[in-house]
């Protein structure tokens, strides 16, 4: 059972970590500073995960990218896009809304008002 329960919340969390990594990219972020916000947050996520991540919703024009060469290690800082913030706010909108549904069903409860 534990190989499936992990396969499970693996695929349950795939979708959860690009609603959190929006979330916090309404201000720049370079990949760690981002890695450790999700982690101080209990969102853990690994750089062969976070930086796929990126720059799939970089590519997408969800996300939008700028170096940074001030310092004597240049970084590279995401943020949301203004297309972004609006896929931000929607996909919100879905995840509140299933989650209330899940967790009427999870307690038993019956949203139907007709059964």
């Amino acid at each position: 059972m534990s190989d499936l329960l992990n396969s499970l919340v693996t695929e349950l969390r795939r979708g959860s970590l690009t609603l959190a990594v929006l979330s916090q990219l309404k201000t720049p972020q370079y990949g760690y500073s981002l890695a450790q916000r999700l982690n101080d947050h209990g969102m853990k996520i690994d750089q062969s995960t976070l930086y796929p991540l990126l720059r799939r919703l970089e590519k997408q024009k969800v996300v939008s990218s700028s170096w940074d060469t001030s310092e004597n290690r240049p970084r590279k800082y995401y943020v949301l896009s203004e297309y972004g913030e609006e896929v931000f706010q929607a996909l919100k909108g879905h995840w509140e809304n299933t989650t209330k549904e899940l967790n009427t069903l999870l307690k038993g409860g019956n949203n139907n008002e007709d059964d």
